[in-house]
């Protein structure tokens, strides 16, 4: 049984009730969380109060970091305990989950050493007086974390608030809960005080809601879908908490004719492979230069044959995928697909001995597809590419732009001219020129534009969200 994690103690939850904590890798049950309430949010909501009001408000920004870097240490000295537990909580393959525990430690690596380096400005101002601004911290900040990249989204999110002075309560998916339970244990072996760190589990429409409407929360960060990030926002709204949301993407890859293709392929590949293609940023779709259209997706078609679904302790080119809702999700996808008559490339294949009860999908990459069908404007959230030909600029950039997602894009072109001019019109938080992802980018701010949220996170831009700007004036004569 797993526990709650609150002032540096394993609770149970008040409710009595628990969940089941399922192995994506064969559908059955090993471990179980507790299913929290409301009561179990306030409980840890006070436990960060406490923390904040009594300790942590009081450390300078120099031993705050000091902490942040020994749990970097901590969870370096753990990643592979790490990565066993994500992997069998989430399905990921072994390097993946290893990648993911080796940024995780990145994260606190990075803001330890922000923490005594956010500053305020002196501004000037009328003859006889001093202005200065002060950054200060929101307090409790709630932190709603997905199942997809629980320990890099922790990192990312907990890791800033953390930097920039604040404590925070944290609700995992429960799809998701085991890491980050095992790293705020660790927080707690290295010295961060009872309260810095808090990890309530639970159902997001019991838990996530009642997280996001606690009047103690000053601030929220929430990564999922925009459905669920609407509701967030509306309940935030009502007593004016600031939230920052990551809401996926529809993201594109644009491959003109003089890109290198050699570089191209194994980077469009891995873009929507990874993870199982579970990832908020995921190139789903590949928008291809008519001059090199068919021998494009003839090498594309040629490395997605050979890729490989298998368990994710047999560390494959993909894992199965989170649950079977979400395996069935992908199917709809492809039967509409099918139905509709658009024509599939290439398939790779679930490997020999596989678990029945896994939930498995082999990557697929689709071509002609209707710029206004399902496939090319909805977050798939699985292994399937969606091809397109353009003819023109103007052309690449109307289908980029095209659906209500803006999160990445990515643009392939040896043009310096090109790559600026397109830079600027894709309607995108990020744009990767000549590559795609640019190997995670802790240092990079990472956010979106309409559909796909706003504020940021990563970089020391993340810090500026996680604080309030106070202005002081000073009338000395």
């Amino acid at each position: 049984m797993q526990y709650n994690y609150i002032a540096n103690a394993s609770v149970s939850s008040s409710s009595g009730r628990s969940i089941p904590v399922i192995d994506p890798s064969d559908g059955q049950p090993f471990d179980e969380l507790q299913r929290s309430n409301a009561q179990d949010i306030d409980t840890a909501v006070q436990a960060a109060q406490q923390c904040f009001s009594t300790v942590w408000s009081r450390l300078t920004g120099a031993e705050r970091g000091r902490l942040l870097m020994r749990l970097s240490h901590k969870i370096t000295e753990c990643a592979d305990e790490l990565a066993t537990l994500e992997q069998r909580d989430c399905g990921k393959p072994t390097k993946q989950a290893r990648a993911d525990a080796v940024a995780l430690a990145r994260y606190f690596e990075f803001y330890a050493g922000a923490c005594d380096k956010l500053h305020g400005e002196t501004l000037p101002y009328l003859d006889g007086y001093s202005v200065f601004t002060w950054r200060e911290p929101h307090g409790v900040t709630g932190h709603i974390i997905p199942w997809n990249y629980p320990m890099q989204i922790f990192g990312r999110s907990v890791g800033g608030a953390l930097a920039a002075g604040n404590v925070c309560v944290v609700k995992p998916s429960e799809d998701a809960c085991l890491s980050l339970i095992r790293v705020a244990q660790l927080a707690a072996e290295v010295g961060f005080p009872a309260g810095a760190i808090n990890i309530v589990t639970g159902l997001g429409h019991e838990v996530g809601d009642a997280l996001a409407r606690h009047a103690g929360i000053a601030h929220i960060s929430f990564t999922g879908s925009p459905a669920v990030g609407t509701l967030i926002a509306q309940a935030a709204a009502l007593r004016h908490c600031p939230v920052t949301l990551e809401l996926g993407g529809k993201s594109p890859q644009i491959v003109f004719a003089d890109a290198d293709l050699d570089a191209v392929v194994p980077a469009v590949v891995n873009a929507i492979v990874q993870n199982a293609g579970q990832t908020c940023s995921a190139g789903s779709r590949l928008l291809i230069d008519d001059l090199i259209y068919k021998p494009l997706l003839e090498r594309l078609g040629e490395v997605f044959e050979n890729l490989r679904v298998g368990p994710a302790a047999m560390d494959m080119d993909l894992g199965p995928l989170i649950r079977q809702t979400q395996q069935q999700r992908v199917w709809d996808f492809l039967s509409d697909a099918q139905v509709a008559g658009i024509p599939m490339v290439a398939q790779g294949r679930v490997v020999d001995g596989a678990p029945e009860g896994g939930y498995y999908q082999a990557p697929v990459l689709l071509r002609d597809v209707p710029p206004d069908h399902r496939l090319a404007q909805e977050e798939v959230f699985g292994p399937v590419l969606c091809a397109f030909p353009f003819k023109s600029e103007d052309h690449a950039v109307h289908l980029a732009n095209s659906t209500r997602f803006g999160l990445v894009a990515g643009l392939w072109t040896r043009d310096g001219s090109r790559q600026l001019r397109l830079a600027k019109r894709l309607q995108c938080g990020q744009v990767f020129v000549n590559n795609y992802g640019a190997g995670g980018g802790v240092e990079l701010p990472f956010g979106g534009v309409k559909s796909s949220g706003y504020g940021r996170e990563k970089g020391l831009e993340a810090l500026l969200g996680f604080t309030t700007l106070k202005t002081v004036a000073v009338k000395h004569g």
